[in-house]
């Protein structure tokens, strides 16, 4: 008999009108079904589905309320449903997963029990303090809670705080504590000969990089410029405006208003040892990274957000510096904060400041390792959930 409140649970969702979804064709084989209930897990859940398509060879359904960008071939990106009694028996007739893996804080009772009623195992990794879905909480909620993650064969918590929430509502002795799945891999390629000959080009200068600067941020990049330069006289800025549009109206604005020697990329130019500031566009980031020691993010100062992904810079080795407006990186931004592996500033003032700080060739070394760590972490873990997932299927 279902719990009571899974019963009511499921009436009152009969009552809701879900939106019609165009569903992809199922692929032949076993098909392994992702669902992400936090939209900062998506992009680690398409890392896990990579390895499966690679690895196993089984197709991936990976579901979420905002789906990543792109996905590895292979793994078949669908917006999340509602979790009602309806949509989620057509979703499963028409999928036929071999296995469910939910992961972060959202839990679905109309479909863990539903799948769990068609034997179909399931589980939970990076698990976070537990909810059901957006302004579904009611009376019964911790009955219905401890019965739906009752289901799951094994509960991965993302961490402490994590474990504690989840005990709360009743989950024993299938939770264990593994901390976050892997990101995807944010590196850049580079022209390896290109590297070279910049490389031998800047020589010894320390260089720093201002990546995604929207025209709202020019002034403040400037000023840190001119302020880096107090401190060394040889320093290289290499800026990437948001808009390629924009290299034709700094170029000549640079040399009149600030006096300085300015080169561009967009016309072949290369740098000299004269050359302060080296305009460029977004298409080699992967090679400015790697030549830049620190990097500042554009976007997260006077835009809308940070433009480029900050796990893009930690992972070729280069210190961050960002300002208070993460954007869609907010989770990305506070990790590395959390781990002392990015410099956060308030104001063009402070941009300056902190670039001045890491042109101490220590102070960059261990921000930029602090921040590679960070990229690096959570292997580990999306290796147990592959293993945890074959033996769900019973090929471990």
């Amino acid at each position: 008999m279902a719990p009571f409140g899974l019963s009511l649970y499921r009436l009152l969702a009969r009552g809701r009108t879900a939106a019609r979804t165009e569903r992809a064709e199922r692929p032949a084989g076993r098909l392994i079904w992702l669902h992400a209930g936090d939209d900062e897990v998506a992009g680690s859940l398409a890392e896990l589905g990579r390895r499966i398509v690679e690895e196993d060879g089984h197709p991936v359904l990976l579901t979420a309320s905002t789906l990543p960008q792109s996905a590895p071939e292979g793994v078949i990106l669908q917006p999340a449903e509602a979790d009602t009694p309806a949509t989620v028996t057509a979703q499963l007739d028409h999928w036929l997963p071999d296995a469910i893996i939910h992961a972060g804080s959202e839990v679905r009772p109309a479909l863990i029990h539903t799948a769990a009623e068609r034997s179909i195992p399931q589980a939970m990794i990076e698990a976070r303090a537990p909810r059901l879905p957006s302004d579904r909480d009611g009376w019964w909620y911790p009955g219905l809670m401890k019965a739906s993650l009752s289901r799951m064969q094994e509960i991965l918590a993302v961490d402490e705080p994590a474990a504690r929430a989840l005990r709360k509502v009743g989950v024993g002795t299938t939770l264990s504590i593994t901390g976050r799945l892997e990101q995807p891999s944010a590196v850049l390629p580079a022209n390896a000969a290109e590297h070279e000959a910049l490389a031998r080009l800047m020589n010894t200068r320390p260089v720093w990089l201002a990546a995604g600067v929207p025209q709202a941020e020019e002034a403040a990049v400037i000023e840190a410029h001119r302020a880096g330069l107090r401190h060394a006289h040889r320093l290289l800025l290499i800026l990437v405006p948001e808009m390629p549009a924009r290299i034709d109206g700094l170029l000549p604005e640079l040399e009149q208003r600030e006096g300085w020697q300015v080169a561009s990329r967009l016309m072949d130019q290369d740098p000299t040892p004269e050359t302060e500031v080296y305009l460029a566009d977004s298409a080699e980031l992967g090679l400015w990274y790697r030549l830049a020691p620190i990097t500042f993010l554009g976007g997260s100062l006077a835009g809308s957000g940070c433009i480029r992904n900050p796990m893009e810079a930690a992972a070729l080795g280069s210190s961050l510096i960002h300002g208070p407006r993460p954007g869609t990186h907010g989770a990305l931004l506070g990790r590395l904060g959390a781990a002392r592996a990015a410099r956060s500033v308030a104001s063009g003032a402070d941009l300056a400041d902190a670039l001045s700080d890491l042109l101490s060739p220590d102070r960059a070394a261990r921000l930029a390792a602090a921040a590679w760590a960070v990229t690096s972490e959570g292997v580990e873990v999306t290796e147990r959930a592959h293993l945890l997932l074959r033996q769900m299927l019973g090929e471990a």
